[in-house]
């Protein structure tokens, strides 16, 4: 608490003096002050935004957990829908949400952005609470004739509980994330991204402040209330794990000549296919509508093909460059964080309420407020990408570290190592998995940060591209730009656990995948 209130002063203090951007962060007050003026204004718009979000959660996690407990049951299933499942993870909602605009009506678009917001968080968090069970319990079950769906109700489900509230405590913000960027993306007269899309271009930062801090208070109450839970079911989650129990690549369905190539294949057009089948089952005029052949035929086959192929070539090449530096600098500095966590934990305590502002606050409500403060070139990038990509990538290698068995440690200290060398030769190559699944979840966030970046400050890159064929109602580009967003997140994805499978092989240590 003695935290925030320094922050909150020293917030004030900047504001009042006007020592950013010529008055672009006004002090804490005069935000307040402007809060309460337009208090008229806020009642509809959150009500809308929580309406959206709302509902997107509760279906979200609802999938979530619903397919969580059939891959564990069933791994083969959890190999055909591995493409849909990282599909979902890396696509950068910004580029869907014109095209859910353009085929579904009313509220539906926000709450389908926000479900899917919500599915992959839940659906992993639940696989990993079903399979790190104490697998002891589960044999006394089978001994006594228990099945499957018998141990599932009486050991794992009850032993994923902490798992799962700590995946709804990250859904929650990705929920309400989902439901602005749908609102940014057109439809509807009420919502916090309507409101803040109808403020930008008004020069009263005071307002896009106070829309930026309800949406970030409405994503805090959310991450905070699953975070409560989640530590009261703690206590748990210690007594279940004892013996963890993953399940393998081969599960109990047997196995024949080509069911892994069967397998492989369906994981790669399943994706496509649900694609196809969305677009035939909603009978959306084909006008606006494309399949994944309406794409190819566009980008390659119609007479604006090379036309098409010069503008997405052009936008990929001022996105791309701009995400991996991006990426680069929040993993260094989520790096840096982690091991400043344990040799200066003081630091670490009083940092955490600025990190936990970022991972609750919108990033389409974050980056209007960066506009104000660093104007719209590649420095706003950059920070939209380093402030979306730093906090899970710093939680995910603060964990690592933590779960480095403490005898291992102590070795190198026996020996009269310091902790800096103790980190160096135990801590840091002990932790390389979870380096690696740091890698893996700040590759679509990147993406996403540059993508919003561009489409509302700098007018550059894919984001741009996006929309501008949106006010140009090119419906076969707004297909290409969203398909190729997630080909590509999916294709970075990909490389990375081709490099991370290869680097621990040589390290003879297991992914953690």
């Amino acid at each position: 608490m003695r935290n925030i209130t320094i922050l909150l002063v020293i917030w004030e203090l900047i504001g009042r003096f006007d020592l950013v951007a010529d008055g672009a962060l006004p002090g804490f007050s005069e935000i307040v002050i402007r809060l309460w003026q337009d208090r008229g204004d806020y009642p509809m718009h959150i009500m809308a935004t929580l309406n959206a979000s709302g509902t997107g959660f509760v279906i979200g996690n609802l999938l979530g957990v619903l397919a969580g407990i059939v891959f564990v049951l069933s791994p083969a299933a959890l190999k055909m829908f591995r493409g849909v499942n990282i599909a979902i993870f890396a696509l950068p909602p910004i580029a869907i949400a014109p095209i859910l605009s353009l085929t579904l009506s009313g509220m539906t678009p926000r709450v389908v952005l926000a479900a899917l917001g919500c599915y992959f968080v839940t659906m992993t968090a639940t696989v990993i609470g079903l399979s790190q069970t104490d697998s002891r319990t589960a044999d006394l079950i089978r001994a006594y004739g228990g099945g499957k769906w018998c141990q599932l109700r009486m050991v794992q489900l009850r032993s994923a509980v902490p798992s799962i509230l700590s995946g709804l405590r990250i859904a929650a913000p990705n929920a309400v994330l989902g439901a602005i960027l749908a609102e940014f993306g057109g439809g509807g007269r009420w919502g916090l991204g309507t409101y803040l899309l109808g403020s930008l271009g008004r020069a009263e930062p005071e307002r896009l402040w106070g829309i930026g801090l309800i949406a970030t208070l409405i994503a805090g109450l959310g991450y905070g209330v699953f975070a409560a839970l989640s530590h009261r079911f703690a206590g748990a989650s210690r007594a279940v794990t004892l013996n963890v129990a993953v399940p393998g690549q081969d599960g109990p369905d047997g196995n024949f000549p080509g069911k892994a190539f069967l397998l492989g294949a369906g994981a790669i057009i399943l994706p496509f296919l649900m694609w196809w089948g969305f677009i035939r089952l909603l009978d959306v005029p084909d006008l606006i509508s494309k399949t994944p052949f309406g794409v190819i035929d566009y980008l390659f086959l119609s007479p604006a093909a090379h036309d098409a192929q010069e503008r997405l070539l052009a936008a990929m090449w001022e996105t791309l460059p701009i995400t991996f530096i991006g990426m680069a600098a929040g993993l260094s500095f989520a790096f840096l964080l982690a091991i400043s966590s344990r040799l200066f934990p003081e630091f670490l305590r009083a940092f955490m309420p600025v990190a936990l502002v970022t991972q609750t606050m919108p990033l389409v409500a974050l980056t209007p407020l960066l506009v104000l403060m660093l104007g719209r070139g590649t420095s706003l990038t950059l920070w939209v990408t380093i402030s979306v990509t730093f906090f899970p990538a710093f939680v995910t290698l603060a964990q690592g570290m933590t779960l480095v068995p403490r005898a291992t440690r102590e070795v190198t200290r026996a020996y009269g190592a310091s902790a800096w060398q103790e980190l160096r030769i135990v801590t840091i190559p002990a932790s390389m998995p979870y380096l690696f699944a740091a890698i893996r979840l700040t590759v679509p966030r990147a993406i996403l940060g540059v993508m919003i970046a561009e489409w509302l400050a700098t007018g550059k890159g894919l984001g741009n591209l996006l929309n501008q064929s949106r006010g140009y109602m090119d419906y076969g580009m707004i297909w290409t730009v969203a398909a190729m967003s997630v080909l590509l997140a999916v294709m970075f994805y990909q490389l990375v656990i081709v490099a991370e499978r290869h680097v621990l092989a040589r390290m003879g240590m297991q992914t953690a995948e």
